[in-house]
């Protein structure tokens, strides 16, 4: 029996080797690969915003500031309620935070509601300035969405209404809102600009989920992913890959340099491909990061084309 016992205690011992370096947890806790997704809508903002003369760098920066501190709200928000639940005992990917028990499940809430705190000041600062109070019930709302995706008792990410809160949160409120506390009024270049990341921001989410289909059926999480299957959930990741094309395809003609907004194919294409053959999870990985990408690139040059007056026209 002692014999047996010592294979035992050193099994648990393997992912101890990942507890060495506290940092690098709370950096993959933070889950910079999504960042991308707070910033390219925050561009899009900024260049309507700057079509119409109407840029102002204080009010931009804060807006910046407010997309990144949700998004990395929301990634230690989820890592903490995924955890106490138990669904990361199921998941094949990285090391997480708590579900790993390396920190102190209450630790990885309180940096949660630290970087909530952090976007609400960012935010009231905006209000501020601009006196548009009514933003603040819009940044609550955001700030309750972060939290009730995977929090509480009855989150909606296990509800298969994930990627409808991306779209609406991480596109449409994050693009519009930038170029509203600028404008002063809606603009539909932000809309449309909007709709296009929060497409890219709803793909990278799905392929996430695609990934982890079978981990959260056993843990009773009711994904879109889990909801649809693999088939369809596929057919509407490549949807929402490719619609935001469909979205630029008339702006070229009205913003020429919205043209190399066009150059997200380089990560389009392979993510298409290889979401298209893959066989396993490591590879639906490289296709969240390549989609990432193709969000930021998009956000980059779409941006900045509008911003640029073509003064020929």
């Amino acid at each position: 029996m002692a014999n047996k016992k010592s294979p035992s205690k050193a099994s648990p011992k393997a992912p101890a080797k990942k507890k060495q370096s506290p940092a690098k947890l709370w950096i993959a806790g933070a889950r910079l690969r999504t960042l991308p997704l707070a910033i390219a809508p925050v561009l899009i903002g900024w260049g309507a915003a700057a079509s119409i003369q109407s840029f102002k760098a204080p009010l931009a920066i804060l807006a910046l500031v407010v997309a990144l501190a949700l998004q990395i709200g929301v990634n230690y928000a989820n890592d903490y309620s995924d955890g106490i639940r138990g669904t990361d005992e199921f998941r094949v990917g990285p090391l997480r935070l708590t579900g790993s028990k390396s920190v102190r499940p209450e630790l990885v809430k309180y940096v949660a509601f630290g970087f909530f705190g952090l976007a609400a000041i960012a935010g009231l600062a905006i209000v501020v300035i601009t006196g548009f109070w009514w933003l603040l019930a819009v940044g609550a709302a955001a700030i309750v969405a972060a939290w009730f995706y995977t929090g509480g008792k009855s989150p909606y990410g296990y509800s298969g209404l994930g990627e409808i809160a991306v779209f609406i949160f991480f596109g449409l409120v994050a693009t519009m809102g930038t170029a509203f506390v600028q404008i002063g009024s809606f603009d539909a270049n932000s809309l449309f600009g909007g709709a296009a990341v929060g497409l890219f921001a709803s793909a990278v989410l799905m392929i996430n989920n695609i990934r982890d289909i079978a981990q959260d059926k056993l843990a009773g999480k009711r994904t879109l992913a889990v909801k649809v299957g693999k088939k369809w959930a596929m057919g509407y990741f490549f949807a929402m890959l490719w619609a935001p094309f469909i979205i630029l395809l008339p702006f070229p003609y009205l913003y020429p340099a919205t043209f190399f907004a066009w150059l997200a194919l380089l990560f389009v294409l392979p993510a298409t491909l290889i979401a298209a053959t893959a066989k396993t999870p490591r590879e639906l990985i490289l296709v969240l990061k390549l989609t990432s990408f193709a969000a930021l690139t998009f956000g980059v040059f779409f941006g900045n084309g509008l911003a640029v007056v073509n003064f020929s026209l």
